[in-house]
């Protein structure tokens, strides 16, 4: 249960204090029977929810998880989904409860409860196809975060007019900040970044093969660049879609206190 719907409660004389004081002591986390404890109260205390990594879960423990979040907070995102972890979840929850990313590596489960919406706008750029699902980490998170997102994909330097028939789209949507996503040489960033006055992240990507392979050729070229980005590890889709939201929110909170 969310904080503001306790106090509406006690101003409304429906929950009394000391029932009250339970539910804001266990606000901090809920326990899974003995393989979890989560942090329900994140969202309230960094901005960031909590969300479940399903890799190196046993999908049994996935889909426990995933009803304590749910019954807690209505809504809980889950990365790195397998192809048992898909089957779990679609056997333990109905189609109406499950919002899945593409290519079905990623999933929200709900009781029904929306996404928030707070007026950030976040963009997610990929510079190939191999970078989306590890993108749309990032645009999942971005969303849950409470903003609208802008996916352009497949606009690599490797095909440059690409992402100048791209432009028009970022410029008429004014996004707040700009993940870009790119394996190889991890270029992408770098150009998107000398073209928009908004913050860019490089997420670099562990596509391609050869000399500096994994994401490793990405990641220096990325911590290199000669344009101002901020840069996160390699495959780092949460972590660049957290912090592209939290710029977005923060920027749309001032932009509606004008």
């Amino acid at each position: 249960m969310e904080l503001k719907s306790i106090l509406n409660k006690i101003k409304n004389n429906e929950m009394d204090l000391e029932a009250a004081e339970a539910q804001i002591r266990c606000m901090g986390y809920v326990p899974v029977s003995d393989i979890a404890k989560i942090d329900i109260f994140r969202k309230h205390r960094t901005g960031i929810m909590e969300a479940i990594l399903a890799e190196g879960k046993d999908p049994k423990d996935v889909v426990e998880i995933a009803k304590a979040q749910v019954a807690a907070t209505g809504r809980v995102l889950i990365t790195r989904l397998g192809k048992d972890h898909r089957m779990a979840l679609e056997s333990s929850f109905s189609p109406d409860d499950l919002e899945w990313g593409l290519h079905r590596t990623l999933a929200v489960v709900h009781d029904g409860t929306p996404a928030p919406i707070t007026g950030g706008i976040v963009a997610i750029i990929t510079a190939g196809t191999a970078d989306i699902d590890v993108a749309e980490e990032a645009r999942m998170v971005a969303h849950e975060m409470g903003c609208e997102t802008i996916a352009i994909y497949d606009v690599g330097v490797a095909g440059f007019h690409r992402l100048v028939g791209e432009m028009l789209k970022l410029q008429e949507n004014k996004p707040d900040s700009i993940v870009v996503a790119a394996g190889r040489e991890g270029t992408l960033p770098t150009v998107v970044s000398s073209l928009m006055d908004v913050p860019v992240i490089g997420l670099p990507v562990s596509t391609g093969y050869g000399a500096g392979a994994r994401g490793e050729a990405a990641l220096l070229s990325m911590l290199q660049s000669c344009s101002v980005l901020s840069v996160v590890n390699i495959d780092g889709g949460f972590v660049a879609g957290s912090f592209a939201a939290r710029i977005a929110n923060t920027v749309a909170r001032a932009r509606n206190n004008q």
